[in-house]
């Protein structure tokens, strides 16, 4: 079993910035790929970023140019930088770990983006 934790979202004003991180931990697992989906109100949820164990990514249309995600393998831990935030951008961000084939999500963590 993988446990996932996300922290660092928050409230920020149109064009800011925020960094989102994620670390799984458990026993004897093996990290496929790490990632960042998000659901907005009403929405269904969608992939933002993902980045594979061998540091191939793959961005949503949306956020490319804007959104940066890093992965550090010794840790187990994904990032997302997030700048020039947009209102379309708020929803609850959950972390997706691949580990051994299996998906594993986080709890998600909060993403609002207003004046």
């Amino acid at each position: 079993q993988v446990q996932v934790v996300e922290s660092g979202g928050g409230l920020v004003q149109p064009g800011g910035s925020l960094r989102l991180s994620c670390a799984a931990s458990g026993s004897r697992f093996s990290i496929n790929a790490m990632g960042w989906y998000r659901q907005a109100p009403g929405k269904q949820r969608e992939l933002v970023a993902e980045i594979t164990s061998y540091g191939s990514t793959n961005y949503a249309d949306s956020v490319k140019g804007r959104f940066t995600i890093s992965r550090d393998n010794a840790k187990n831990m994904v990032a997302l930088q997030m700048n020039s935030l947009k209102p379309e951008d708020t929803a609850v961000y959950y972390c997706d770990v691949v580990a051994d084939y299996s998906r594993y999500w986080g709890q998600g963590t909060q993403v609002t983006v207003s004046s």
